[in-house]
């Protein structure tokens, strides 16, 4: 039966984090002033326009389109995701940007398709898993797709190269594969598999055998290491309370990407550890009460696909934050509400709206 309104608490929630998010924004872009006004005025307008707006927009569309949609037309939709991300590869129309193939230039604005084939996986497999759930624990059923939809989702990212990216759509899809009643054989061998291919990707990658490298000895003082050593700096000297709104210091000409990856480091020189464990609760309280929603959604589908999208936005924020503080090795993901970045700000709160449509129908 359908409900009269959305989750009024997780909305809330959402509502906070992008509130906060804004302001702490406003503060890291602070920093791009040393490149000139207009640089600062370009990342506002772009946050505010693009990202907020065109977000905002974006969510209560998606929070009106009845969820049943998205199963109608998952395929289509993991159809077009993965031709998007194959166009980064198309010369003048993919964009390079630090070694990376990641954008399409539209000229006006880029687009990062690889958010886009996040979600395009985690809908396909909510409606892959919700429509074999019975056999799930057979391998030509359970696994053995998986691992193919695993396998091209790995091919188009890592040729980026966006490790990050991928990692996060793979951890969302084994807590889809999981809650729809995988086997422990088949949770170990897909562990088994991860821990080879992980090594594979240190033996053959150079870049990513230097972000573990720099993880664990700190031995870069130019790239990734010196953007981990100035995140630590900017975090240790915010203490317990911090310095102040707009009062940091790293993020002029010492932090690199102020308002993008590194946010979290400008957030914890600014509000201090106070402020910083408030943000990362409010993270937590968007994953309990969105698990608690899927929990609680009409059908198999909609379950699977709320938890898909909840760990999607969740364990992003949580390894650009364990980034940050030197917990995990730098991925280069931004952190979803807070981070400057249209596309992914945009298509997050798109998923944020079909996870408060199916709140609409959730039962008691």
């Amino acid at each position: 039966m359908q409900k009269a309104s959305i989750d009024r608490l997780f909305f809330s929630i959402v509502l906070l984090l992008l509130i906060a998010g804004f302001f702490i924004f406003i503060s890291a872009a602070l920093g791009s002033l040393t490149k000139g006004e207009s640089r600062f005025n370009n990342l506002v307008l772009g946050q505010l326009g693009f990202g907020l707006i065109g977000g905002g927009i974006a969510m209560f569309v998606a929070s009106r389109i009845k969820y049943t949609f998205w199963r109608k037309h998952a395929f289509s939709i993991l159809l077009v995701t993965i031709v998007l991300a194959t166009m980064v590869f198309i010369p003048g129309v993919g964009m390079e940007h630090g070694g990376a193939k990641r954008w399409i230039d539209l000229q006006f604005t880029t687009f990062q398709p690889g958010e886009a084939l996040k979600f395009g996986l985690v809908v396909y497999l909510a409606a892959w898993l919700a429509l074999f759930y019975r056999k799930i624990r057979t391998p030509y059923f359970g696994v053995l797709p998986l691992m193919v939809f695993f396998g091209v989702a790995a091919g188009l990212l890592l040729m980026q190269p966006d490790f990050g990216t991928f990692a996060i759509a793979a951890m969302a899809g084994m807590a889809m594969f999981v809650t729809a009643g995988a086997s422990m054989r088949d949770i170990l061998l897909i562990g088994l598999v991860a821990i080879i291919a992980f090594g594979g990707m240190a033996m053959w990658k150079p870049y990513f055998l230097d972000r573990i490298s720099t993880f664990l000895y700190h031995d870069d003082f130019q790239g990734a290491g010196y953007q981990m050593k100035q995140a630590l700096i900017a975090v240790g000297s915010g203490g317990l309370a911090g310095r102040g709104f707009g009062q940091g210091v790293q993020k002029f000409s010492y932090l690199p990407e102020a308002s993008g990856d590194s946010i979290f480091a400008v957030a914890a020189e600014e509000f201090g550890f106070l402020g910083t464990t408030l943000m990362v609760l409010l993270y937590l309280l968007f994953a309990l009460r969105g698990l608690w929603l899927g929990s609680h959604a009409p059908d198999m589908f909609s379950g699977l696909l709320v938890v898909g999208l909840v760990i999607l936005i969740t364990v992003q924020s949580f390894i650009n934050i364990g980034s940050m503080l030197n917990l995990v090795p730098l991925t280069g993901v931004p952190l979803v509400f807070v981070s400057h970045g249209g596309t992914a700000l945009v298509v997050a709160m798109a998923e944020v709206g079909i996870v408060l449509n199916i709140s609409r129908y959730r039962r008691p």
